[in-house]
C-alpha cells in the first residue's frame, strides 16, 4: 500500500510491490510517488523495471457514460457521504462525482471506451503493471454490477491488453 512518500520509499527499499489507491482528486498528482518508488528501488539495488506497481480506484462501466454515472452515483453518494461524516469530510456532491469521472479524474466510471482511454492515459503516467477497480462502491443492483464486470472482462481488458502489447 502506498500513499505517503515514506511508505512508498520503504516498499521500494525492500523491493516490495506497491499498490497506490487513488480514490479522489487528480491521479496525475501521484506520479511523483511512482517516480520515487522506482528511483528509491534502483538506489537500493533493485531492478526498477522489475518492481511491481499497481494502481487501484473506484469505477463502474455501462454502455454509455451518462448511464454509468447515473447508476453509480446514488450508491457512491450514500457510501462516501457516510464515510466522510465519520472522518469529517463534507457530503459528496454530484458535481464532484462527475468531475472524478472526467478523463483526468480518479474514477473509472463511464462507457467501455472511456474507461479504456483512462487506463491507457494513466499507464503513460505511471507505467503500472496492475490495476484494481472496485466496480461497486455501495450497494448497486446485482444485474448492473454483473454487466459492468462483463464489459470490463470482454471489452475493456482485451483492448487494454492489446494496446499495451
Amino acid at each position: 500500500m502506498g500513499g505517503t512518500p515514506n511508505s512508498v520509499a520503504r516498499a521500494a527499499y525492500y523491493g516490495l510491490p506497491l499498490m497506490i489507491a487513488i480514490i479522489g482528486g487528480r491521479p496525475r498528482q501521484f506520479q511523483p510517488l511512482t517516480d520515487l518508488y522506482r528511483q528509491t528501488g534502483a538506489k537500493a539495488g533493485h531492478d526498477a523495471g522489475k518492481l511491481k506497481l499497481g494502481i487501484s480506484g473506484h469505477g463502474f462501466i455501462a454502455q454509455d457514460s451518462q448511464a454509468a454515472r447515473d447508476i453509480a452515483f446514488p450508491a457512491y453518494n450514500v457510501t462516501m457521504s457516510r464515510i466522510g461524516a465519520e472522518r469529517g469530510w463534507p457530503p459528496t456532491t454530484r458535481v464532484q462525482f462527475d468531475a472524478g469521472a472526467e478523463p483526468e479524474g480518479a474514477y473509472y466510471v463511464g462507457s467501455p471506451q472511456q474507461v479504456i482511454d483512462k487506463i491507457l492515459m494513466q499507464h503513460e503516467w505511471f507505467g503500472h503493471d496492475r490495476l484494481g477497480v472496485q466496480l461497486s462502491v455501495g450497494t448497486l443492483p446485482h444485474d448492473q454490477v454483473m454487466k459492468a464486470i462483463e464489459l470490463y472482462g470482454t471489452v475493456v481488458k482485451p483492448a487494454v491488453d492489446k494496446a499495451l502489447g
